[in-house]
């Protein structure tokens, strides 16, 4: 599903306190990148965020729900990625909170895939 460019807009506002996002393509959404590390997708207006296990029991608790999509055997649920809760969604100083919460697994993530780059590189 295409991202919304006004809720792009708006979501782009609601995380301008964490520094300069950049935004890339992800599968027909936007996804969004502090520094290295890809913290948040946007799929038409909904929001979801990086997360691991610890902090997606903290997502849910929250009211979150894991990203979810079709195929021909069924929904598949990614985990990896939670909804920001509600609340967040107009108040940016909590969004900031969230945002900096999934910094932790996103950076995690970017690191292993560039240690698995040097990896593949030193074999060839």
């Amino acid at each position: 599903m295409a991202t919304d460019p006004g809720f792009l807009d708006h979501v782009t506002d609601l995380f301008s306190d964490l520094g300069p996002v950049r935004r890339g393509r992800l599968f027909g959404g936007t996804s969004l990148y502090f520094e290295d590390a890809m913290f948040a997708v946007i799929f038409g207006d909904a929001l979801y965020m990086k997360s691991d296990a610890a902090l997606g029991r903290l997502y849910e608790k929250a009211g979150s729900t894991a990203f979810v999509y079709e195929t021909r055997a069924g929904a598949r649920r990614i985990n990896g990625l939670m909804s920001l809760p509600d609340a967040a969604l107009d108040d940016p100083d909590e969004a900031l909170i969230w945002a900096q919460r999934s910094l932790v697994p996103a950076r995690a993530a970017a690191a292993e895939k560039r240690a698995a780059k040097a990896r593949k590189a030193a074999n060839t």
